[in-house]
């Protein structure tokens, strides 16, 4: 016998050794219960700097029907005020896109001001001119173009300073509508000439159409303006072509799914769970 087959073996006897054992223990008046077990999992960042959480605002677009800005603001405020020992801020939600098209007209009207000392400076400076945001969101493209707003540090220490210098967290959520077309596996009831019913795997080609979720969370140091970390996340969810489903439904069914990775960005979280004994 092989060193494969005597380990095989060993583990199958143990095995029916254990069960064996546990089949005694039953017939002997034994018990079965079960005991709940909590397993820590420490937080990924190290906010023990910070008393204070600011949730400030985010760059939003991808759907006319929500305000995704308020309402990714107010959930995760409530989320942070049950969940995490920081001092949650309120305040009014911040309107990123308003701030970042202010900032990027200011940066070219300071452009366009060098350039005038010479015509030879225009021409050679066309090129580093800022990049025009666009006015309405519609897609991924549209919303990375707003990027440049988290790495401004003078502007992110300034709402720090107006709040007692928080962890300030922000950055942008693209919620939109998501349509797809292909085959999918159901399960299909079938009865035999019996009447014996079983359940078969089937592909049937189905049109259906959702909303997809891509926010990405900004964590910023309010006492310097400098951002400490970041989180992306992407979750779609799609329904039969025919079902109606609100588009408020679909967003806190998809932030259900992302909610707890950003608890567990800032604060350690419990998983709850089970364990059978024998008694």
């Amino acid at each position: 016998m092989t060193a494969r087959h005597k380990r095989t073996s060993r583990r199958l006897t143990l095995g029916l050794f254990a069960a064996a054992c546990a089949v005694l223990v039953v017939a002997c008046g034994g018990e079965l219960f079960e005991v709940p077990i909590e397993t820590p999992i420490k937080a990924k960042l190290d906010v023990s700097a910070f008393q204070r959480v600011l949730v400030a605002g985010f760059v939003a677009g991808g759907n006319d029907e929500l305000d995704t800005n308020q309402e990714t603001v107010r959930l995760l405020r409530s989320q942070l005020r049950s969940k995490s020992s920081l001092r949650v801020i309120d305040a009014d939600a911040l309107t990123l896109t308003e701030v970042a098209q202010d900032q990027n007209k200011a940066a070219a009207e300071s452009d366009a001001t060098a350039a005038r000392v010479s015509d030879r400076e225009l021409s050679d400076k066309g090129g580093n001119q800022p990049t025009t945001l666009p006015q309405k969101i519609k897609e991924q493209k549209d919303i990375d173009s707003y990027d440049r707003l988290f790495a401004n540090t003078a502007y992110w220490k300034r709402i720090g300073e107006e709040y007692q210098n928080p962890l300030i967290v922000t950055g942008s959520v693209l919620f939109a509508p998501r349509t797809s077309a292909g085959f999918v596996t159901r399960e299909t009831e079938v009865y035999d000439g019996l009447g014996r019913r079983s359940v078969v795997p089937t592909r049937t080609y189905m049109e259906r159409k959702g909303f997809v979720l891509r926010p990405k969370f900004v964590f910023i140091d309010g006492r310097t303006g400098a951002t400490i970390s970041s989180l992306s996340r992407s979750e779609e969810v799609l329904y039969n072509a025919q079902q109606t489903t609100p588009a408020l439904s679909s967003y806190f069914e998809l932030m259900d799914r992302i909610v707890p990775d950003f608890l567990g960005t800032l604060s350690s979280q419990k998983i709850k769970g089970t364990r059978i004994l024998l008694k």
